[in-house]
């Protein structure tokens, strides 16, 4: 024994240093990641996807046909108030229901069949009674996610809003004098005259988590993907006798057996795509049958969790092959530190930042969720997101398999083994 008091290492200043350094960069990164990306989604918004409808019949003003609805849409559209924050797509009402139905766009505007000739009779109201207020439709979409659902009814309330005063406005200089002949009311109404009415475009079942169950899902899939692949590396070790495994207060240790570290990888994720098919069921089992989660095409469900959960795991082994211990670290940041804020869930891609929209692009939840989004909210429509998924975790799986065979193969030809040949213990001859 050296006789030193295990507490004596505390003193050593490259025990703090690298401990110091590695904790420090992990906590600022995730402040980066985490609050960075969600400090101010209005400021960085940038072209958020909103329906724009035009449905207006029109009607017969004075011998000429007048249609407000056009005017109102064509206003918006060519307004620069937004600054680019909102990207105004005209279209009519079933592209419209078919892209909320989709979660292409966040929201929309919708003026109604009758808008144009419901404004219209305010100015007559004083022989036919007492007037009835035109409206304008706001439809709202929690299904492509709860912030930009928010966004998008901010904007086009404002721009519903901004319109009926405009509306208001040529409907009084029109009016002119005659306006003293109208009722208090009217004439009330005729400076604004059209209501706002807020709706839901794309309604989910109450046991949708307010259109936050795919992401919260998909984040389970990613982890147990995550760590599971930390506690198979870890247990594949201690088959093989590279390392002890500690249960509780016993220490356990198996005969060496050598493996190069292709094997070890491989092994490794034979065992992680085996143990998927059992994580992938007990997810959708808790979710779906314990916990009551709405959910449908549930053979579908199935299939895409477990290979969700063997991608990510894969990918999370291949990680922990090449780098080593940091690999957990990498790990992560890669699936949990950069994945969770470019999800596209809690806060949607356009209002981030051009760099976490750029993380955005590969980052594996992201592509995850958007598949499990599909399959709960969209009937599992291929372009609402489903497609994507499929092809992002099969590149995902390719890059991983090259990228960790790759690597590790290159240690292995360059004799990195993890125990090399002259400190293998020697072994105790048997007696004769």
């Amino acid at each position: 024994m050296s006789g030193i008091h295990p507490f004596r290492v505390l003193r050593a200043k490259p025990l703090w240093i690298a401990n110091g350094v590695i904790t420090g960069v992990l906590a600022l990164l995730f402040t980066v990641f985490y609050v960075g990306a969600n400090i101010d989604p209005v400021d960085h918004m940038k072209n958020l996807p909103v329906g724009l409808v035009n449905a207006d019949n029109g009607a017969a003003v004075g011998g000429k046909q007048v249609n407000l609805g056009a005017r109102i849409t064509e206003s918006i559209k060519k307004s620069t108030t937004s600054g680019g924050k909102i990207d105004w797509k005209v279209m009519d009402e079933k592209d419209m229901k078919e892209e909320l139905g989709k979660g292409k766009l966040y929201g929309a505007l919708v003026v109604p069949a009758d808008f144009t000739s419901a404004t219209t009779a305010l100015t007559g109201a004083a022989t036919t009674g007492a007037p009835t207020r035109p409206t304008l439709t706001v439809l709202t979409n929690q299904s492509a996610g709860s912030v930009g659902s928010s966004l998008a009814r901010t904007a086009t309330t404002q721009a519903a809003e901004h319109a009926s005063l405009q509306v208001g406005k040529e409907l009084t200089a029109q009016s002119g004098t005659g306006q003293a002949k109208l009722p208090a009311a009217a004439r009330v109404l005729l400076a604004d005259p059209a209501a706002v009415i807020v709706k839901d475009g794309h309604p989910l079942d109450s046991h949708s988590g307010l259109g936050l169950t795919a992401f919260y899902y998909a984040l389970v899939l990613v982890v147990c993907g995550m760590l599971s692949a930390n506690v198979i590396s870890g247990q594949v070790d201690h088959a093989l006798g590279y390392t002890h495994n500690d249960m509780g207060p016993l220490r356990l240790h198996r005969p060496l057996i050598r493996a190069t570290r292709v094997q070890t990888l491989a092994i490794s994720s034979t065992l992680m795509a085996g143990l998927s098919l059992l994580m992938g069921s007990l997810v959708m089992a808790g979710a779906v049958g314990l916990m009551g989660m709405h959910a449908a095409h549930l053979p579908l469900l199935w299939l895409y969790s477990v290979c969700a959960i063997a991608v990510s795991g894969i990918g999370a082994l291949t990680l922990l092959a090449v780098f080593g211990t940091p690999g957990m670290l990498v790990v992560t940041l890669v699936f949990i530190g950069m994945a969770v804020p470019t999800a596209n869930a809690t806060t949607p891609l356009q209002a981030l930042p051009g760099f976490y929209r750029f993380l955005a692009e590969f980052e594996p939840l992201r592509q995850i969720t958007g598949g499990i989004r599909s399959i709960l909210y969209y009937d599992a429509q291929a372009d609402a997101g489903l497609t994507r998924g499929w092809v992002m975790m099969a590149v995902g799986l390719a890059a991983a398999a090259l990228f960790g065979f790759g690597m590790t193969s290159w240690y292995d030809r360059k004799g990195l083994h993890r125990i090399p040949a002259e400190t293998e213990p020697e072994r105790t001859a048997a007696p004769a």
